[in-house]
């Protein structure tokens, strides 16, 4: 199996992040050829900030090699990696990663800053970029679009105000002398 073949695997793991309505992202970890760990976008779902893609697999592969060190290992992925996930490969120690799509806003292999180029640190993580590229942005951007529209929708169906800007609260009225009259409120904005 080739590039295009791991790409596809984590395109797969992106699709199931999508379908629980999480931001498409996917990853697998592959050691001598052979996928061994997988992961997809899980923060909305699991209430954790750390939970990207990348994360879940390199914590599944540890467990299946055994060790947190991971330097015979290759992590694909459909995102450019951010700041926290490229901290973790390379703590990992992983051979090689491999992304599909750019990420222009948090980036951290290329495209706002490459933690990967820092020639200081005492582990180098070969980088590529671009794999399946067009078809890992597709993904993403069509995620996005769907949201926009559910998004607009919602909002043409409530009102454009929520009724706690609209009306008094009624407890407001508690306790008021000679004020005998119970709530009643009216809604009828367009």
């Amino acid at each position: 199996m080739g590039d295009a073949d791991f790409m596809q695997e984590a395109l797969e793991q992106a699709r199931k992040a999508a379908a629980v309505g999480e931001v498409p992202v996917g990853a697998v970890v592959v050691r001598r050829g052979q996928v061994i760990a997988s992961g997809r976008n899980a923060p909305i779902d699991s209430h954790d900030p750390t939970a990207h893609a990348e994360i879940a697999a390199l914590r599944a592969a540890a467990q299946v090699v055994g060790n947190y060190r991971l330097d015979d290992c290759e992590l694909f992925v459909t995102l450019e990696p951010c700041a926290m996930c490229s901290g973790a490969m390379l703590q990992a120690r992983l051979r090689r990663v491999v992304y599909g799509a750019p990420d222009p806003k948090t980036g951290a292999a290329g495209s706002v800053i490459n933690l990967f180029a820092q020639a200081p640190l005492n582990h180098q993580t070969a980088l590529q970029g671009g794999v399946l590229a067009a078809e890992c942005s597709a993904l993403l951007q069509n995620f996005f679009r769907l949201r926009r529209t559910e998004q607009r929708h919602a909002s043409q169906i409530s009102h454009p105000l929520r009724d706690d800007a609209l009306r008094t609260p009624d407890n407001a009225f508690n306790g008021l002398p000679d004020y005998p009259w119970m709530p009643n409120y009216l809604s009828n904005l367009p």
